[in-house]
């Protein structure tokens, strides 16, 4: 018998067939009315190598570098000093965040984890606050360097947040029981969509993978990792119908918290990208 998560898994799988029948894999920069679906995984695969790399020591160990375009205190959670990453698995035609998410090659500085980690504890030092985290792009892109800062972080007296589209988490169990060593770590999972439609004209990518976010959700649970979800929820954005089956899959898999649902800002980027898709 096949289970209902396993379907979608086996759906995932046949999408990545199609993609990898298509003649040229063309590395999505925005939606637009003629954009054709991608992969969301190989997007990001193809992301990590320009926005991650490794350089050897002399000791013979590596040292994982990642990009990032800012360190500043974020408004959110109170106030939380933020690393700004560069690059994106998603196109999210309501996203706000710089041309660094279509274009990595083009922007952000390479640091390595020590630097990260230097630069959010002096921020939190500096505006008195315990809570730190990495957004921008998707943090999950380039999961070593992202595992030498939680390593760096997890004797440090303060909250870490972890923002993610879930994708890769979803994609990757075992991405997730990594994670469960980190007694600092909140995980923040924010929804696009809550069907293969909405995902695919919103996001870009397809639609059958859509459900990667619940996996990851599911799997988050299953591992105990502190974590929640938010949604772009909002009506202008996402119709009642869809916000019903989002409700849905979070049922199917056993999520029975709070939802944190997103107010949708016309940021300039956001209005160039809305314009780009044809809304």
């Amino acid at each position: 018998m096949v289970v209902p998560y396993q379907r979608k898994v086996f759906e995932i799988l046949e999408a990545q067939a199609k993609a990898e029948n298509r003649r040229r894999f063309k590395y999505p920069r925005w939606v637009t009315r003629k954009s054709e679906p991608y992969d969301p995984v190989e997007v990001a695969r193809i992301t990590e190598g320009v926005v991650c790399k490794s350089v050897r020591t002399t000791m013979g160990s590596s040292i994982y570098l990642r990009k990032y375009t800012n360190f500043y205190v974020a408004k959110t959670y109170g106030r939380a000093a933020n690393a700004y990453t560069v690059g994106c698995c998603l196109r999210c035609i309501f996203c706000s965040v710089e041309k660094s998410r279509d274009f990595p090659e083009r922007y952000g500085v390479f640091y390595t984890p020590r630097d990260v980690v230097q630069r959010l504890l002096r921020l939190a030092e500096e505006r008195d606050t315990d809570k730190l985290k990495i957004s921008g792009g998707e943090p999950t892109i380039g999961k070593e360097h992202l595992l030498s800062v939680l390593d760096l972080l997890s004797g440090a007296d303060c909250q870490f947040i972890l923002e993610t589209n879930g994708v890769l988490l979803g994609a990757s169990a075992d991405y997730i029981a990594t994670l469960r060593r980190y007694e600092n770590l909140h995980v923040r999972v924010s929804l696009k969509a809550g069907n293969a439609q909405g995902f695919e004209e919103r996001t870009g990518a397809l639609g059958e993978y859509y459900i990667l976010p619940f996996m990851a959700i599911k799997n988050l649970m299953d591992a105990g990792v502190d974590f929640h979800v938010a949604s772009m929820s909002d009506p202008e954005i996402m119709h009642g119908e869809e916000r019903l089956d989002m409700l849905k899959e979070l049922k199917n898999v056993g999520y029975k918290k709070d939802i944190e649902e997103e107010k949708f800002i016309p940021y300039d980027t956001t209005m160039v990208r809305l314009r780009a898709a044809g809304r």
